[in-house]
């Protein structure tokens, strides 16, 4: 009987095991999705070289590099935390809704009357040779870059894009930010890219649009103001002398396909778990 009894503990205390071991994937696996895309990934990234190289200086007994390495650690933890407060801030508050840890993306439907919306849109704002600066979020939450500007919490429509981006007003010169297919503030300020590649070839508008592209997996849409010229820019790079149709076939294929795919992948790792 005592045998049995032993079998039984050991059986749950592995079970129990198991357990642990996949909440604590999940719960790694939830985190990386909600910085991807964000500056704080790219600082993980080199936290993770860090780590190996901290381990291989133990194992040779690099004296030196090890001491500067538990230095590193001491204060590197909380300059982290500092400096990507507000990714955290976002993650955090990602956290604690239901549709965030799911997965679940809005109506399919929903999201492409948005995009079609906005490239009606920026097709009049190219015939009125107005310039824009219109941003599309995805998995980042760009709380950073909404909070620079004017909050609008506002219905997409192509009426108030335009009224937005006519010429000499006051919102005119920062960019839209789209999020959850609401207008989530305009005049934002986004930084400028700093590779010298762009320096010299694109205005205000188009590094900025680049420069957050760099920093986040948004996608930017830029009308030139002195061509009319429709471009779109994403994970740093920029796609100038866009027609209305293939933009609105390259937003759908990132807003709407990638984000099914995602959630689906996502919904199956979940029940996996």
């Amino acid at each position: 009987m005592s045998e049995v009894l032993a079998v039984i503990k050991y059986i749950g205390l592995r079970i129990l095991t198991i357990i642990d071991i996949l909440a604590v994937a999940f719960i790694f696996y939830k985190a990386f999705m909600l910085i991807r895309g964000t500056r704080a990934i790219q600082a993980l990234k080199g936290i993770a070289i860090l780590i190996v190289v901290s381990a291989i200086a133990s194992l040779a007994k690099l004296e030196t590099l090890s001491w500067l390495l538990q230095r590193f650690w001491t204060w590197g933890v909380v300059a982290f935390i500092i400096l990507f407060a507000p990714e955290l801030k976002s993650a955090l508050a990602q956290m604690g809704r239901t549709s965030g840890i799911l997965g679940i993306s809005g109506n399919v439907k929903d999201e492409r009357e948005c995009i079609q919306i906005v490239v009606e849109t920026v097709e009049r704002l190219s015939e009125m040779r107005a310039g824009a600066l219109i941003i599309m979020a995805r998995q980042a939450t760009l709380d950073t870059f909404i909070e620079s500007g004017v909050p609008m919490n506002s219905d997409v429509s192509r009426e108030l894009l335009l009224t937005i981006f006519y010429p000499d007003t006051e919102l005119h010169d920062g960019a839209v930010i789209i999020r959850n297919g609401r207008i989530a503030a305009a005049a934002c300020t986004l930084p400028l890219s700093q590779s010298e590649e762009w320096e010299s070839s694109l205005g205000t508008r188009h590094r900025a649009a680049v420069g957050l592209t760099e920093e986040t997996d948004a996608i930017a849409i830029v009308v030139s103001e002195e061509t009319g010229a429709i471009s779109m820019a994403v994970e740093g790079k920029i796609t100038r002398y866009l027609n209305p149709q293939t933009l609105n076939s390259i937003l759908i294929d990132y807003l709407v396909k990638s984000a099914n795919t995602h959630k689906s992948s996502e919904e199956v790792n979940a029940n996996d778990t």
